[in-house]
Parts: C-alpha cells; structure tokens; sequence
C-alpha cells in the first residue's frame, strides 16, 4: 500500500502539481491500544476494581471502536479544518454507489463516486486501467483494511496467514501481549471466541488436512 501511495503521489504531482499529504497518529497504533494513559476518574476506578491496567485500550471491538476516532477520523477532520481556514477546502470522501448508505448528511462533504454512479468494483478497474494494482493485494484480499483489525472475517485472517506471515508474527505478539495485560476481558479478546494463537492452530490444522487430502488422491 506505501509503494501505491508513492506511485500515485508520483502521477498526481506530474499531472495536476500537486501531492499527498499522510496524516498520522504521532504515537501510533500500539502505543494507544497498550500504553496510552487513562485520564477520566471513572474509568481509573473501574480498571483499578476489576485489577486491569490503568493505561491501554485493548483490542478494539464492535461497540468500541477506537482506533477509527484516533486514527483516522480526529487526524482527518483536523487536516480538513486547517485547509478550509487556509484554501476554502472540501473534503471528499471514498465511498463508493453501492454503498451510498454510508454517506453521512453532511453539507462539509462531498462523495465523488457516488454522484458519478461509479461502484466499488468500477473504481477499482479504472485504477487497474491506469496501472494501479496494489501489487494484487486487491486480488488476494476483499478488502484492503488495517492488517490487525478484530473486525475482519476469519477469512481474511487466513489470507494474512498465508500471503504475508511476518504481519502474522506481529499479529501473535500483540494478542499475547493483550491477554497478558487484560486478561480474558474485551480488551483482551481478539475475537468473542477466537485468540490469534487459536487461529493459528485452526489454519495450520486445516493446511494439513489439506495435504493429506493431496496426499490421497496422489495414491
């Protein structure tokens, strides 16, 4: 995804002068989930009674989903507001036709795709037109999300596994290091039934089931 984005910083700088500009947490995923300190008297006292650590979100979830506030839509709405004050800016968002249901009602916002009509498939064949192609990451994964989301589908877990096994690794770790910290609490749990290293026993019994399944037809 960071050789797309220089390729594609590349073409627009060439054709329209311009380039793109990443916002970043300064801190970064892991130090919020495991290291950010709790400030509000009411969660301190909580975390204290039930002997969880007084810092660290844990792993996000479906009714707490943190990292999108943190990472993406505080650091977005900031760059926005600051280029409105200095150049009348608008922010456009990606949401595809076929998704329109997202779109918020917002008048600071506007949604390209969905007034041009184009789908989530169309826009990803015309950047394949252009010669955009993640480096077939479109063509492994449904979706090209965070590599260590919770959210995922079990599915796409599999896929991480498979095809880049070093994030897999980290992936480990980091469940570890939760479960560790939080014990077995939402913020602990990766998943409501599944930790990382339960997947991981789960794909590499269902790899070798495959081979001996090749291994009998090969007889």
């Amino acid at each position: 995804m960071g050789a797309h984005i220089e390729k594609l910083d590349e073409l627009l700088c060439r054709e329209r002068g311009i380039h793109i500009n990443t916002v970043r947490h300064p801190r970064g995923f892991e130090w919020i989930m495991f290291e950010q300190p709790k400030v509000k008297p009411y969660c301190i006292e909580k975390r204290r009674e039930r002997g969880i650590p007084v810092y660290g979100n844990g792993w996000p979830g479906p009714h707490v989903r943190w990292c999108t506030g943190h990472l993406k839509t505080k650091l977005v709405d900031k760059a926005v507001n600051q280029l409105k004050g200095e150049r009348n800016a608008v922010q456009c968002v990606g949401i595809a036709a076929d998704e329109a249901h997202r779109c918020e009602n917002n008048k600071r916002k506007r949604y390209p795709l969905v007034e041009w009509g184009i789908t989530e498939a169309q826009a990803l064949q015309i950047c394949y037109d252009r010669g955009f192609d993640w480096d077939g990451l479109y063509r492994i994964y449904d979706r090209c999300s965070c590599w260590c989301c919770p959210l995922q589908r079990i599915g796409e877990l599999r896929k991480l596994r498979q095809h880049h096994p070093e994030l897999w690794r980290r992936l480990l770790d980091m469940d570890r290091r939760a479960i560790e910290m939080y014990g077995d609490t939402p913020l602990g749990r990766f998943k409501e039934n599944w930790t990382v290293e339960k997947l991981d026993q789960r794909f590499a019994a269902e790899e070798r089931q495959i081979e001996w399944m090749g291994g009998e037809v090969m007889r």
